[in-house]
């Protein structure tokens, strides 16, 4: 029997029981594929994340429920804090390298992560506002795309009052759909939907500011930002566009400690 430590950390959140719960499993080598898929599954969590260490290098993945993604912010987050917190890691500096060849730089100030990630600058999509928004419960003023689909709303209130579908956004053609509106008293709000990813609702989603980030600054022509996802949990994110890199920072704070018996 191989026993495997694994934390459980509330990525963009400064107090347990906000921001979004990610699994953390480091690894002395990779287990099988199948063996981390059913792990993440077994979590149920939005996402797990795998590192390991070889040859000085960090090398992580990232397993949703149901299926591997190539990158995920809140639980690269919690990863760099489980270096930092749980084990003993002192370098305000991680590089993490990733499957598709990408290389996240992780950096602290204090107890801020800040992570630098891909830039994904969305662009105009000619599709029917009227199906997406009758499967967010409110059509959006405009619709654009990169990783995943982006839909526009006015306001903050729209986007606190939208109805989703799950059931129909699983249809549409994007693998996750993101709600997004100037915010009240931040730059801008979020909300996260991706039933084909297994996740309903994702509480805080930092991938999806990898395309919120440049547009957002782009639109507002300003490169620091600060975000709000109005999930239930709720969560607050540091951005800044940085040409074609984005930097997305949070707070983390452990939830829950323990030993996988594999």
């Amino acid at each position: 029997m191989q026993k495997i430590s694994i934390y459980q950390i509330d990525a963009f959140a400064s107090e347990v029981f906000s921001g979004n719960p990610a699994a953390v499993c480091p690894l002395n080598e990779w287990l099988p594929d199948h063996v981390m898929q059913s792990i993440a599954a077994e979590n149920n969590l939005s996402e797990t994340a795998f590192f390991t260490y070889e040859n000085g290098e960090f090398l992580i993945r990232w397993f949703t429920p149901t299926i591997e993604i190539g990158l995920c912010g809140h639980a690269t987050l919690a990863s760099a804090h489980a270096l930092y917190s749980e084990l003993g890691f002192e370098k305000d500096h991680i590089e993490f390298h990733t499957k598709t060849g990408d290389l996240l730089e992780i950096t602290r100030d204090n107890d801020i992560i800040s992570m630098d990630f891909p830039s994904h600058a969305p662009k105009q999509c000619d599709c029917d506002l009227n199906e997406i928004g009758e499967a967010l419960g409110m059509k959006p003023i405009a619709f654009e795309a990169a990783t995943y689909g982006i839909a526009i709303f006015e306001n903050e209130k729209d986007i606190l009052n939208l109805g989703p579908n799950f059931h129909a956004i699983k249809n549409l053609e994007h693998d996750g759909i993101i709600v997004t509106a100037p915010g009240d008293d931040v730059d801008f709000v979020s909300r996260f939907f991706g039933p084909k990813l297994g996740i309903p609702e994702d509480p805080v989603t930092g991938g999806a500011h990898c395309s919120l980030i440049p547009y957002w600054s782009k639109r507002l022509a300003k490169k620091n930002l600060i975000a709000r996802q109005l999930s239930a949990r709720g969560g607050e994110l540091y951005c800044e566009q940085r040409g074609d890199r984005v930097q997305i920072g949070g707070r983390a704070i452990t939830y829950l400690r323990g030993e996988l018996l594999i």
